[in-house]
């Protein structure tokens, strides 16, 4: 019985292909803010242009958490 310390090539394939999505998804909101808060300076009022990037942000992590929960079942 020989314990092999290394752990599974294809558990830790999965862990860093979830890493990146994590990632990604981060780094995408915060794109997202960035360009919100500049487009609000371009479109006028503070309210409409916050109200449209907290819609998109609420919207993509509705889609990013489903897409998860997805992958679960």
């Amino acid at each position: 019985m020989s314990a092999s310390p290394m752990p599974d090539a294809d558990a830790q394939t999965r862990i860093r292909a979830s890493n990146r999505r994590t990632a990604l998804t981060l780094v995408s909101i915060a794109v997202v803010f960035f360009f919100g808060i500049i487009a609000t300076k371009f479109m006028g009022g503070p309210a409409t242009g916050i109200g449209v990037v907290g819609a998109a942000v609420l919207l993509y992590l509705v889609v990013a958490i489903g897409r998860n929960l997805r992958d679960k079942r």
